[in-house]
C-alpha cells in the first residue's frame, strides 16, 4: 500500500481548506448581509455574525422587490422563461441528439461540428440575429420570445450532452425490438429514451438555470415591467444599491435560489438512481 508523506498531506489538507472558504465565506457574507437590519446602504465592515438579526428584510423584499412587481410575479415569470426553455431544449435536442447519433447522413458530422461551434460561441455573438428574427416575428417584448432565446442559448450543449448519452446506449436492445415488431418511433420511446433519462435530466436543468440566472441579454428582449424576471430584479438592484440597500439584494438572492435548491433535493434520488443503478434510500 503506498504511504503519501504527512507533510504533503498536510499541505493538500490546507490547500482544500482555502479552498473551501473561498467558495463558503461570500455564501455566509450574503446570508449575514440578508438578516442583519442595523446595515443601511454599503456595508463597510465585514462582521462574523449580524448584529441586528431581523426577518423583516425577507418580508419587504417579498412584498416590493421591485418598482411594480412583488416577488411572486417575478418568480412567476422566471419559472415560465426557464420553465419554458428547458422543456423546449429536451423536446428538439433529445430528438436531434438521437438522430445524430443513431442515424448517418449527408452534412451530419457538419451538423455536429456547427453545434460544437454555437456551444463555444458567446452569448453576445448571436444578440444580433435574435433581435432581428424575434422582431421580425413580432414577439421580441414577449415571455416567449425571452424563452426561444434562453432555448437558442441552450440547445448546443444539451443536444451535445443527450448525443453522448444515445450513442453510449446499447444499441442491441433497439436491434432486439426491431426483431420483436417494433417500429422506429417505439424503439426510441420505449427503448432508447428511458435509458437516457438522466442525461435528459440534466441537459433539461442546465437549460433551466441559463433561462433562471441570465440577464445581461434578457435586457435587451424586455420592454415592459411586467416582463422582468427574478435575475434582472437583482441586477437592476445592483445600480441602485445604495438607496434600496445590499441587505435587500442579498435577501433576493438568496429568494431566488430557493427553487433551485427544492428542485435539486426533489431530484436527487432519482439522479442518483438512474446513475448507480441502484434503488434510492427510503
Amino acid at each position: 500500500m503506498r504511504r503519501h508523506n504527512p507533510l504533503s498531506q498536510i499541505a493538500i489538507q490546507a490547500l482544500l481548506f482555502l479552498v473551501a472558504l473561498f467558495v463558503l465565506i461570500p455564501v455566509w457574507v450574503l446570508f449575514y448581509l440578508a438578516f442583519d437590519g442595523s446595515i443601511k446602504g454599503v456595508p463597510l465592515h465585514f462582521r462574523i455574525w449580524p448584529e441586528q438579526i431581523t426577518f423583516s428584510i425577507f418580508t419587504q423584499v417579498i412584498q416590493h422587490p421591485s418598482q411594480n412587481l412583488t416577488f411572486l410575479d417575478l418568480l412567476k415569470n422566471s419559472l415560465i422563461v426557464s420553465g419554458g426553455a428547458a422543456i423546449l431544449s429536451v423536446l428538439f435536442g433529445a430528438t436531434m441528439a438521437y438522430a445524430f447519433a443513431r442515424f448517418r447522413f449527408y452534412g451530419r458530422r457538419i451538423g455536429l461540428f456547427a453545434l460544437l461551434i454555437g456551444a463555444m460561441l458567446p452569448a453576445v455573438a448571436l444578440m444580433v440575429p435574435l433581435y432581428i428574427l424575434l422582431e421580425t416575428l413580432h414577439i421580441r417584448t414577449t415571455l416567449f420570445g425571452l424563452m426561444l432565446v434562453y432555448t437558442a442559448f441552450a440547445m448546443p450543449f444539451c443536444i451535445w450532452n443527450m448525443h453522448s448519452a444515445f450513442q453510449a446506449a446499447p444499441k442491441e436492445l433497439e436491434e432486439s425490438a426491431y426483431i420483436d415488431g417494433a417500429n422506429d418511433k417505439q424503439a426510441f420511446w420505449n427503448i432508447s429514451l428511458p435509458m437516457v433519462l438522466p442525461a435528459i435530466g440534466i441537459a433539461a436543468l442546465i437549460a433551466f438555470l441559463i433561462g433562471y440566472s441570465e440577464f445581461a441579454m434578457g435586457w435587451l428582449f424586455v420592454e415592459k415591467s411586467t416582463n422582468v424576471t427574478l435575475a434582472m430584479a437583482i441586477s437592476g438592484m445592483l445600480g441602485y444599491a445604495g438607496m434600496s440597500g445590499w441587505n435587500n439584494l442579498a435577501a433576493l438572492a438568496i429568494l431566488m435560489s430557493v427553487p433551485v435548491v427544492i428542485i435539486f433535493m426533489v431530484f436527487r434520488d432519482y439522479f442518483i438512481e438512474r446513475f448507480t443503478f441502484t434503488s434510492p434510500e427510503k
